[in-house]
């Protein structure tokens, strides 16, 4: 343990990496800070309705991406979700339109071209979401009365004005985590507003194991141990891959004499799930839909049994079609986003080969071959994560708000912008020649 704080104490003595992790803790409690003011107009004492509708379910979900600013009618309750949907969109579309096609090959500059159309589609979701939001306010139990100035244009447009200002400043304060601080700030921000709800999920699952006389301090204890457990296992999904030989063929080197240069062995290493927690995020939004249907023919025997089932984020019916859509989209992220043809033209250039396989085509048809095989168990496994919350919830009767946390996308991204975090970390500490994290503190000495 003194080791593990005297890695800690390197940390601060490497005056960049200190700068940058005080700027990254500065900007997400500026974040934290907006998610707590109301929009004007709305008296914040009147919200405990909103809160207690968006405490679970769907809701629940979006609220705990914001950090509960969406519960609070705060100038960030769209959150940073526009940006990651215009991301989706983009990314989707960069498949079948041929000018994104063209800048994703164009390096920096066409990655900068790809970003602000990205932020104008960024504003064009917000606009469309916060009237929808706005609107919304009454239906989920927020008084007329705590509309100050009523709920006409003057206030509707400010109020859409300020919200789509406050996404645009969230999506700003992750590109300046990004550039100036340590991590990808936009997860960094998602990851934070979902840490935000975790202290308070807990302490109503230990008021309810113990003063309910529930299973207590023991049943709480086996609760914890299962949680970290499942956090070991998304660690594992995480981190697992698949590593395919590479060989590079002998090079002859002259340089006033010739030198042959024996080929080295390298690793190709193919990740278990390649789509992180893309799938779920598809999956989640096209599970809005059987809701939304069952709403709308709810005068019919199908209608009303599909609003039922599929307002019930733990429901049978609705975690079957959850798990199925998240293995279909696992694959078809995968395929997009893994250029295994491209993988092999680039180790052909490079005078690599995998043994056994001929360069080129056969190359990429054996990478492909392989991905499909590797995802079958990492989609599975990653479905199996995602509707864990409700067998947690079925099995052990455990309050809604702290299972969602035992899986799904939540605990995803919290281990994933983690490993990531702490990655950056160790690389400065190992290029000013200190251990990493998960190492031992001393100074490592060079000769």
């Amino acid at each position: 343990m003194k080791k593990f704080f005297e890695t800690f104490s390197n940390i601060w003595k490497i005056e960049e990496l200190k700068g940058r992790i005080i700027v990254t803790l500065g900007l997400l409690l500026v974040y934290r800070f907006g998610a707590q003011i109301a929009l004007p107009g709305i008296d914040s004492t009147q919200l405990g309705a909103l809160a207690s509708n968006t405490d679970s379910g769907i809701l629940g979900i979006l609220n705990a991406f914001t950090g509960g600013a969406l519960s609070n009618a705060s100038v960030f309750a769209l959150g940073i979700m526009p940006y990651i949907s215009a991301s989706i969109v983009v990314q989707l579309m960069g498949i079948a339109i041929p000018y994104l096609q063209k800048l994703q090959k164009e390096g920096e500059s066409g990655r900068k071209t790809i970003n602000q159309i990205t932020r104008w589609l960024t504003i064009g979701i917000c606009i469309v979401q916060a009237p929808a939001y706005l609107y919304s306010l009454g239906a989920l139990g927020v008084p007329e009365s705590a509309f100050v100035f009523g709920k006409g244009l003057d206030f509707i447009v400010p109020s859409v004005i300020i919200l789509v200002a406050g996404t645009i400043f969230a999506m700003w304060l992750g590109e300046k985590i990004t550039d100036k601080g340590i991590g990808n700030g936009i997860s960094l921000l998602i990851m934070v507003g979902i840490i935000a709800n975790m202290p308070q999920n807990f302490v109503q699952e230990f008021i309810s194991r113990t003063a309910n006389n529930s299973g207590g301090l023991m049943f709480m204890l086996i609760e914890v141990i299962i949680w970290f457990a499942v956090i070991l296992m998304c660690v594992l999904l995480v981190m697992a891959t698949r590593q395919i030989p590479v060989q590079y063929a002998r090079r002859t080197a002259s340089g006033g004499y010739e030198k042959n240069i024996m080929g080295s062995r390298q690793y190709i290493p193919l990740k278990l799930n390649a789509s992180g927690v893309m799938p779920i995020i598809f999956a989640q939004a096209i599970m809005f839909a059987p809701g939304l249907l069952g709403k709308t023919f709810n005068n019919t025997a199908v209608g009303q049994w599909m609003e039922v089932q599929f307002q019930d984020i733990f429901g049978l019916a609705y975690n079957l079609l959850f798990a199925f859509l998240i293995i279909v989209f696992t694959y078809f992220y995968t395929a997009i986003t893994v250029p295994t043809n491209k993988m092999a033209d680039d180790l052909k250039r490079s005078g690599g080969f995998i043994p056994g396989i001929r360069p080129g085509k056969e190359t990429g048809d054996f990478l492909d071959k392989i991905m499909s095989l590797i995802t079958l168990p990492g989609s599975v496994f990653l479905a199996i994560l995602a509707v864990l919350p409700a067998v947690i919830v079925k099995l052990m009767d455990v309050q809604a708000g702290w299972a969602l946390f035992y899986g799904g996308t939540s605990l995803l991204i919290l281990v994933g912008v983690a490993i990531d975090t702490v990655q950056q970390v160790n690389s400065y500490l190992l290029n000013r020649h200190y251990d990493g994290l998960m190492k031992t503190g001393k100074n490592r000495k060079v000769a």
